[in-house]
Formats: structure tokens, C-alpha cells, sequence
């Protein structure tokens, strides 16, 4: 199929299908969610369910790029990030009491960079296009990273070894961030620890990796697809809503 990634030789390891995999990202998130609003920062369950959760990302970023060349009308697509980033922000606010925008939003502009990347001729329009969407999601979760993952998904359409360079690439990225965060953080400025730290963080992104190169096989689920379609956008604001209700104790 066009733009997805060829079976490998050893084609009995890939049992796992596309919904079942959002599925697991689905946990991943929120088990990173439940860090945030829940556990003390720095303790070992925090640091934890926090870097599980750093799955998800990069898996909604791939399938975001996946779902862009394969759905039936991109406007609707788009339209659908749009309704739920904005039904989400409420939800996201209570939850993390922090002022930034939600990682629809953040897949909405990496949606429009798709977009950019597909229609625009010559390179230097695409990158004038481009950065302003990259710097937007920097209020956001997940910002320059998702948009980074984006491209590096769009360019290595169909070829496996471009898409690993993206994981490896992005998990780099990633680290070095997670790096200088733990250097400047509760931690202090212990180089060893923060190096440690920041290059465990990002295991999540490398078993993403692992998940979609080596363990999925290119199909959605063959029953309940319109269910999977439209929980997955549902599951993000509801319990983002539930975690800030039991937060309040209600």
C-alpha cells in the first residue's frame, strides 16, 4: 500500500494491527497523565509512567501521517483535529493547571505542515510555511518534537530505513532536551544523573519505534473500525476531564 512501510523477512513478528496499537498508546499516555497530575515529581513511579507515556507521541505522529495519504477527504480530517483540540483545551488546562495548548493542537499544526509539504512547490516557500506552524507548537505539548517526527515520517514514506533514522534521530532530539531539563531542574546540575536520565527518557520513542517498524502489519482492526476511529479522538478530552475530577476529589 502506498506509504506504508514494507514487510520485513521475518513477517510472523508483525501480529499487531493499527487500532490495536493506538490502543496501547492510548495506556501509555495515560499512565504519563496520571504521573503529571498525581505523583510527585522526581520519585521513581513518577519518572516511570512518565517516560512510558513518551510512546505515544511519535505513534500518533506516524499514524498522522499514515491516515493524512489515506483518508477519503483531508478537510474533514483537519477539520476533526480542529473540533477536538478546541473541545480538549478546557479538559487539558483543569488537568496540568498550565496554560499551554493541547497536543491536538499540536497534530493540527503538524497536519497543516503535511499539508504544506504536499501542495507547496520549491523549498523555500515549504519553509516559510513551515517554520511559523513549527514555532506555534512550541505553547504546546510535545512542540518541535511532533513537527520533527512529521516530516522525517512524511520523507520516509514506504522505506524502513528512513523512518528508523527518524526514531533515531527524533529520540536523540529528545534526550538532549530531556538532558538539559533534568540539569536545570529539582535534580540540580549532576551531569551523570541528567545524562542518564535524559537518555532513559527517551526509550519510549525507541520502543515506538520498534512497535511500528518490526510489530505492526499495515492493517486496522477488521471489526469495530468506526468505534476504534471515533474513541480515539473521544478517550483525549474525557479523561483528561476525569483525571481533573478526581483530582478535585469529586
Amino acid at each position: 500500500m502506498d506509504g506504508q512501510i514494507q514487510t520485513v523477512s521475518g513477517a510472523k513478528l508483525q501480529i499487531l494491527n493499527r487500532d490495536f496499537i493506538k490502543y496501547i498508546a492510548m495506556f501509555t499516555m495515560l499512565l504519563n497523565h496520571i504521573a503529571h497530575v498525581f505523583l510527585t515529581r522526581g520519585t521513581i513511579r513518577y519518572e516511570v509512567f512518565e517516560d512510558i507515556g513518551f510512546f505515544t507521541a511519535p505513534v500518533m505522529c506516524y499514524f498522522l501521517v499514515e491516515g493524512y495519504f489515506h483518508t477519503r477527504s483531508k478537510l474533514k480530517y483537519g477539520f476533526r483535529l480542529f473540533l477536538f483540540a478546541v473541545i480538549s483545551q478546557i479538559p487539558f488546562w483543569l488537568a496540568f493547571e498550565q496554560n499551554g495548548l493541547n497536543m491536538l493542537f499540536t497534530l493540527l499544526c503538524c497536519f497543516l505542515i503535511l499539508v504544506t509539504m504536499e501542495k507547496v512547490e520549491g523549498t523555500l516557500p515549504k519553509i516559510a510555511l513551515v517554520l511559523p506552524l513549527m514555532l506555534v507548537t512550541v505553547y504546546g505539548d510535545w512542540g518541535i518534537v511532533a513537527p520533527l517526527f512529521t516530516i522525517y515520517f512524511f520523507n520516509g514514506r514506504g522505506d524502513r530505513k528512513k523512518t528508523a533514522l527518524g526514531f533515531l534521530v527524533c529520540y536523540f532530539i529528545f534526550a538532549i532536551l530531556n538532558v538539559q531539563n533534568y540539569m536545570n531542574g529539582e535534580q540540580g546540575n549532576w551531569t551523570a544523573y541528567a545524562v542518564f536520565h535524559g537518555l532513559l527518557s527517551g526509550l519510549g520513542i525507541l520502543a515506538a519505534g520498534v512497535t511500528v517498524l518490526y510489530l505492526y502489519n499495515g492493517k486496522r482492526m477488521e471489526r469495530g473500525k468506526n468505534f476504534s476511529k471515533w474513541f480515539f479522538y473521544l478517550f483525549y478530552p474525557a479523561h483528561l476531564f476525569i483525571l481533573y475530577l478526581i483530582k478535585i476529589g469529586i
